[in-house]
C-alpha cells in the first residue's frame, strides 16, 4: 500500500528520527486537546477537537520542515505554512479518502486519536462527605 511512499526514502535513521518526531508531535497534539477540553461540556469538546485537529494538521509541516533540515543539506531556512486546510481536506484526512501515504493516513489515525481524547468521559472530584 505504501510502496514509493517518501518515508521509504530515508535511511534507517532518518526513518526513525521521522518516527521520534512523529510520536512527539503526537503526543503533543493528545496532550494539548486533553488540557484544552478538561471541564468543559460536550458541546463543546467536540468543536475544540476540531479546532486543534485542524491547527495540528496547519502548523505540523513546519516542525518536520525543521526535522529535514537537520537531516537534508541544503535545504533553505523557510517558513512552509500556508493557509489553512480546507473543510474538503481535513474531511479526507480523517476519512482515510485523501492522498495515500503513510503521512496522511497517520495523521488520519491521530485526528481520531484526538477525538476520542476530546469526548472520553471525564471524572468529577466527589466531595468529601464532610464537605
Amino acid at each position: 500500500m505504501y510502496n514509493g511512499d517518501s518515508f521509504q526514502t530515508l535511511t534507517v535513521a532518518g526513518q526513525a528520527g521521522l518516527v521520534a518526531v512523529s510520536l512527539l508531535f503526537s503526543v503533543l497534539a493528545l496532550g494539548f486537546t486533553w488540557v484544552l477540553v478538561q471541564r468543559r461540556p460536550l458541546i463543546i469538546r467536540v468543536p475544540v477537537w476540531l479546532v486543534a485537529f485542524i491547527t495540528f494538521v496547519w502548523a505540523s509541516p513546519q516542525g518536520y520542515y525543521t526535522y529535514y533540515r537537520m537531516i537534508f543539506d541544503g535545504l533553505p531556512a523557510q517558513t512552509v505554512i500556508q493557509a489553512p486546510p480546507p473543510p474538503e481536506e481535513i474531511l479526507a484526512l480523517l476519512t482515510f479518502t485523501g492522498p495515500v501515504s503513510l503521512a496522511a493516513h497517520s495523521i488520519g489515525v491521530l485526528g481520531w486519536l484526538m477525538f476520542v481524547v476530546a469526548v472520553w468521559p471525564q471524572r468529577r472530584k466527589c466531595r468529601n462527605a464532610a464537605d
